[in-house]
């Protein structure tokens, strides 16, 4: 395998994309200083799966992008894109079928990072995967790079290991061992997991062991329990059964008894029916005898009542005109004494009124004293104000300092306070998990990322397919629809032609009777044997006319005896015969059958028109006609004119067209039928196109779903990361804040003390001035207190006396108005006294008259009631021997209503004796016994009582079994079942985990094998090599560890003429050529499929040079050298130049130069 090109674009300062070929195994690379000779090397290791951006020359790893130039924009992304030439099969695998292999890395501006292999995305890891073990890789001894060579020569023991176990192959080995490791470490996680679960299970099987026998034993006791139970209901139903038999007898001597008393109910009834017959006519006649006796009691009673009205009416006149009088009287006192009332108000009212006069005066000066006292107390509270004004300063200041002493005294212990929380809590921050674990997350992401790309991409291509079929499909449903659509007219038209044709073709019912006689109703009309040439069937038809419906026979002579059964109907044969000789340009021309047509055709010659036919008569014989397309048919002396009706849907045309009809549509159902098949088989790549979309779309949303938890993963350790650094910061930012405060707050509890200190003194200065405005204020107080007791005592007198002039004023006018009253109040008094006296007189008239009808409607009244009280004496005796019936029917009814409720108590306990039995049999019948069963069971001398002692044994029994768990039976299978599950479990991983261990040996011991073989290789080739490169002198190799597995290599150099010294004295040419020998001597081991070189012969003399480049020339025929230099003796030795310019200012161009044919054109 070799390097056939390289793809750059976008890459540092190859802004254009560029090709680099490597047709020869000899490449150099040329170019002055800074031009980006070494940005191919950078652009091999980075498409190789370099992560380290300082490796490749920067800060990150979006540096590689071309940034820009004074002449060229920055671009959005990198690319760079390795082709091998792969047909020696150097790599194996899936891989070693291709000719070619081609790895791509594309960056963009936002970080985001694609591997390509062969076109289809790909992982990092995939890509070192690939060259894992050939000597290729970002860091591998292929690609040595400015300054490596000193790396590598003074690198330590362990890093220099790294290049031997390249070299050997061994890295696979290491990863192999790196996930058997993790296995092993996963293995024993789950072991110690699987220990602690077996652990926790055995020690609740013991307690579900327990569990189950005592819940084993509570099954046997609730088996037994329930057979007792069963039994003790069957006692009980014994029971209930005897006591129901009981009360049923009682019940039926009950009805027997009740039976008897509602016969005796029913004779009384009957007697008191007639009685009350007899009572409804004596009642009849009393109630006529006692209307006419209340119709005069009601005259009589409103005679009376008139009477009695006009007594009491001149009652009330002479008691109205009584109080009137006395009302008049009472007026006429009531006047006396409101008008003494008035004279006496009105005296007292001017005694008053001087008095309120001298009391308002009073009340003056009293107001003057007061204002004076207020006034002189107003004048010491302006001084009192004055000097607490001027006293509450010093005050107002101590308690203000104080108070301020006591916040900032607070204030400084919280300051300190929390100045230790944020020193506790930055010592507790730490960020270095979370970069591990973040590095790790991003890993993972990108994994996912490049497997969903890969997934969607199938999926995109899997629904693309799936629409194309779909799409397909859907065309060849419409033109499936299309097709049925067609068939189906084709159809209904064939059908309807058949109809038609059917229809003119028939014949009647008795002709179809005879022929089925005959047995010729199957036999072929003459329309269906005949095949007319196109556009003459009508023609043909017109002459042929009803003879179409013949029936063609081997020999008509043989229906002769038979024609005489033949009744009715028109009837059409038709004898078989070999077809005539045609007669040229007759209208048998036009026909083909197999029948002799020559009768009827034979003589009808076919023209075009009818004018045609009408000028051609004259050259017709007698027995000729013609006859046009149409159907006009002229003979010599007659014209038949078809138009219309008559011309259309003709039974020749008609056949033929179902004829056809029937081809077409037989070739659309084959049409069809192909379609369809074509259809299914569509629809079964479709649906496995979708079971293969479904499944990438389950397998996509379980990658997505995992992705968005890394995210979040992810997103929670970013957040977490920067609020931790954050959070640091703002620490050190407050604590510095919260210092500088705490400073601030003490220096000013300081000066509030001083400023307390003066507010103090000045305070203990004010007491004695506060004392004599005290006293001041004392005597103030009092002549300010007699001076308003005064003043509200003459206010009061003076209010008094007003108050009361205005209730004399009040009094008069009340008694003014009351005086008024009285006196129109008389007046209406006498007026209704004359009044009544004239109404009393009026009333006395009409009284003799109701006096004498009064005595007149007496007189009857005594006849009615005789009357009456005969009648009232039959009643009663009819109603005496009414109550006796009923007394002896109620007597009846009473005691049937009490046999009834003995009757109804009797059927209650019965029907609850019985529901009482019925259930206990039921409850028997649930629980699965039979009764009948249990009562056979039981022996003779059985009672409930001691079947009741027996449960209440057993149940006190399960209670000493306290608490049961009846799932601990189940549970305790499970939980077995489980236990051995865990242990086969613990065999295995403990099998697989001696397994892993072996695996780990094994991987070890190849790897000690193979790095020994490797080492003494390379040591052998570096002996060999290296006084070739030195010309003397001697190199060896030298392990600096027992252990293959982990020992470091040290170099050993001596050039000649020098002793032996440590690698590290050597000079910069010397150790140039002992690590290109030992590089070498590794190349000859194990050759990488190419070696890239930058300046590695920068410093070397030119000898060195020369026997370094014939070095090179030497290996060259196994391994493909691409190197970087500015010596001409190395550049002589190249089969090909690759210059690389900078045309303009930060882009790079290349230029290749083949150096045989620029020697060639030289020696020209």
């Amino acid at each position: 395998m070799r390097l056939k090109c390289i793809k750059l674009a976008g890459f540092k300062s190859f802004v254009d994309p560029t090709t680099v070929y490597f047709p020869t195994n000899m490449g150099a690379v040329v170019g002055p200083n800074g031009c980006g000779k070494s940005n191919i090397i950078d652009a091999v290791r980075w498409v190789m799966g370099e992560s380290s951006a300082k490796n490749l020359r920067g800060e990150s790893m979006t540096d590689v992008i071309f940034n820009g130039s004074n002449s060229r924009k920055p671009v959005g992304q990198a690319s760079i894109e390795l082709v091998f030439d792969n047909s020696d099969g150097t790599l194996q695998g899936e891989y070693a079928g291709y000719n070619e292999i081609s790895i791509r890395r594309k960056v963009t501006r936002e970080a985001q990072n694609q591997y390509f292999l062969n076109g289809t995305k790909c992982r990092r890891r995939d890509i070192t995967d690939i060259f894992m073990g050939t000597g290729l890789g970002p860091r591998s001894y292929s690609i040595i790079e400015q300054g490596m060579i000193s790396r590598l020569i003074e690198a330590k023991p362990e890093e220099l290991r790294l290049f031997i176990e390249e070299a050997a192959g061994i890295s696979r080995y290491k990863d192999r061992r790196r996930e058997t490791e993790n296995r092993i470490r996963r293995t024993q996680e789950n072991l110690s997991r699987l220990t602690d679960l077996r652990e926790e299970l055995e020690r609740q099987l013991a307690h579900l062991h327990r569990q189950a026998q005592a819940a084993e034993k509570y099954k046997e006791f609730k088996a037994e329990e329930r057979q007792l139970r069963a039994q003790l209901q069957a006692l009980r139903w014994q029971t209930l059964n005897e006591q129901a038999g009981q009360r049923e007898h009682r019940v039926r001597d009950l009805e027997v008894a009740l039976e008897a008393l509602i016969a005796e109910q029913r004779n009384a009834d009957s007697e008191i029916e007639k009685q009350r017959d007899q009572h409804s006519d004596l009642t009849e006649s009393f109630n006529r005898v006692q209307a006419q006796f209340y119709s005069l009691g009601a005259d009589i009673s409103r005679i009376e009542q008139i009477l009695q009205f006009n007594r009491d009416r001149q009652r009330q006149l002479h008691s109205d005109i009584e109080e009137t009088e006395l009302a008049w009287q009472e007026a006429q006192s009531h006047l006396t004494q409101d008008e003494a009332l008035l004279a006496d108000l009105q005296t007292e009212l001017d005694g008053i009124e001087p008095e309120l006069e001298m009391a308002g005066a009073a009340e003056e000066d009293t107001a003057m004293a007061l204002q004076s006292a207020e006034d002189a107390m107003q004048n010491w509270q302006g001084a009192w104000d004055q000097f607490n004004q001027r006293a509450a300063e010093p005050r107002q200041q101590a308690e203000v300092e104080q108070s301020r002493i006591r916040h900032m005294e607070q204030s400084v212990e919280r300051l300190g306070e929390r100045i230790q929380r944020l020193e506790d809590e930055r010592a507790g921050l730490s960020a270095g998990s979370l970069d591990e674990e973040l590095a790790e997350l991003s890993e993972q992401l990108a994994e996912l990322e490049l497997r969903s790309e890969s997934e969607q991409l199938q999926l995109a291509e899997v629904g693309e397919r799936l629409q194309q079929d779909r799409d397909t499909l859907s065309a060849l449903q419409q033109e499936q629809d299309i097709r049925r659509g067609e068939l189906q007219r084709g159809n209904g038209r064939l059908a309807s032609l058949e109809a038609l044709q059917q229809a003119a073709l028939a014949q009647g019912s008795d002709v179809g009777d005879w022929l089925s006689g005959q047995g010729l109703q199957g036999r072929g009309l003459l329309a269906e044997q005949l095949q007319v040439e196109a556009g003459w069937e009508a023609a043909v038809e017109a002459v042929l006319a009803d003879d179409l419906q013949a029936i063609a026979l081997d020999d008509l002579g043989a229906l002769e005896a038979t024609l005489a059964q033949f009744e009715q109907g028109s009837l059409r044969l038709l004898q078989r015969g070999a077809p005539g000789q045609g007669s040229p340009g007759s209208l048998l021309d036009k026909v083909d059958s197999p029948l002799d047509l020559r009768p009827w055709l034979a003589a009808i010659r076919p023209v075009d028109s009818v004018a045609e036919a009408l000028a051609s008569r004259d050259s017709l014989a007698p027995h000729e006609s013609l006859i046009t397309r149409e159907g006009h048919w002229v003979g010599p002396n007659w014209l038949r004119f078809r138009r219309g009706e008559a011309s259309e849907g003709g039974v020749l045309a008609r056949q033929q067209e179902m004829e056809q009809l029937q081809a077409s549509l037989d070739e659309q159902q084959a049409a069809l039928d192909s379609g369809q098949e074509g259809i299914d088989k569509l629809r079964e790549g479709i649906r496995a196109l979708e079971l293969q979309r479904d499944g990438l779309q389950q397998t996509l949303a379980a990658s997505g779903r995992q992705q968005g938890e890394i995210k979040a993963q992810w997103s929670a350790r970013q957040v977490r990361l920067e609020q931790v650094n954050a959070r640091r910061q703002r620490i050190g930012e407050d604590l510095e804040e919260l210092k500088r405060q705490r400073g601030e707050e003490l220096e000013q509890i300081g000066e509030a003390r001083l400023t307390l200190q003066d507010a103090l003194d000045s305070m203990a200065a004010d007491t004695g001035q506060r004392e004599e405005l005290l006293r001041q204020r004392d005597l103030a107080r009092e002549t300010l207190d007699l001076a308003r007791q005064q003043a509200r005592q003459h206010k009061d007198r003076a209010h008094q006396l007003a108050l009361r002039v205005q209730s004399l004023n009040a009094q008069l006018k009340s008694t003014r108005q009351g005086l008024e009253r009285q006196q129109s109040q008389a007046e209406r008094l006498s007026e209704r006294r004359e009044q009544l006296r004239m109404t009393l007189e009026e009333s006395q008239a009409p009284e003799d008259d109701q006096r004498i009808e009064l005595e007149s409607l007496l007189e009857q009244r005594v006849e009615v009631e005789q009357s009456l009280s005969a009648a009232r004496q039959a009643l009663e005796g009819v109603d005496q021997q009414m109550r006796a019936q009923e007394t002896r029917r109620v007597q009846a009814e009473q005691q049937a209503q009490v046999l009834r409720t003995q009757l109804d108590e009797q059927r209650l306990d019965a029907r609850d004796l019985q529901t009482r039995r019925q259930g206990l049999q039921e409850q028997l019948t649930e629980a699965g016994y039979d009764l009948h069963g249990v009562l056979a069971t039981l022996p003779q001398d059985a009672n409930e009582s001691d079947w009741e002692q027996q449960l209440a044994q057993l149940d006190a029994r399960i209670q000493r079994l306290g608490a049961i768990n009846l799932a601990a039976i189940e549970e305790y299978e499970q939980q077995s079942e489980r236990k051995r599950y865990l242990d086969a479990q613990n065999s295995d991983l403990e099998e697989a985990l001696s397994t892993l261990e072996q695996v780990i040996r094994k991987i070890d011991r190849e790897t000690r094998a193979r790095f020994k073989e490797t080492f003494d290789k390379v040591n052998h080739g570096l002996q060999s090599l290296f006084p070739k490169v030195f010309g003397g002198g001697h190199a060896y190799l030298e392990l600096t560890g027992d252990d293959l597995l982990d020992t470091g290599v040290a170099i050993m150099a001596r050039p000649p003429g020098k002793k032996n010294s440590t690698i590290h004295l050597l000079s910069g040419g010397e150790k140039a050529l002992t690590a290109i020998a030992l590089v070498f001597s590794i190349f000859q081991l194990n050759p990488a499929p190419f070696c890239m070189l930058d300046e590695v012969d920068a410093p070397l003399d030119d000898a060195n040079v020369g026997r370094y480049a014939r070095m090179v020339k030497e290996m060259s025929a196994r391994v493909q050298f691409i190197y970087i230099t500015h010596n001409k003796i190395a550049m002589e030795m190249a089969d090909q130049l690759l210059g690389v310019t900078m045309h303009e200012p930060g882009c790079s161009r290349l230029v290749t130069v083949d150096v045989e044919e620029a020697a060639a054109l030289a020696a020209v």
